[in-house]
């Protein structure tokens, strides 16, 4: 586990650094994306810092299964029943907050399996 003495993710899950949530539970947090790159763009983090989702699922499998849960749940309050979910996994992957979390977008109809 890296530190997450700085991490913005863990600020925001403590309520630290305000964010727009859209939910949470006892496993993550949704807020809305800052930098939406679609009509309706959410992150899901866990309220356990790990780096990425490799090492959450090493750490506890489980994890994962809320962050898809907490994910389907706030996409489909949303209006959205179709959506994709993206954990970028190193920094040449995009990951820019080493923190695990999905990104959650729907609401195009430009995303398409050639779209990846």
């Amino acid at each position: 586990m890296s530190d997450s003495s700085d991490c913005i993710f863990c600020k925001i899950v403590a309520g630290e650094v305000p964010a727009d949530v859209l939910a949470r539970n006892d496993h993550a947090v949704a807020i809305r994306d800052l930098n939406p790159q679609a009509p309706f763009h959410a992150l899901v983090i866990p309220v356990v810092h790990h780096e990425n989702a490799a090492a959450s699922a090493a750490a506890d499998p489980a994890v994962i299964g809320h962050l898809v849960g907490l994910a389907d749940e706030v996409a489909k309050a949303s209006g959205n029943d179709d959506y994709r979910l993206i954990a970028n996994t190193g920094a040449g992957a995009g990951q820019t907050v080493f923190h695990t979390h999905l990104h959650v977008l729907g609401g195009s109809s430009r995303m398409t399996e050639s779209l990846i």
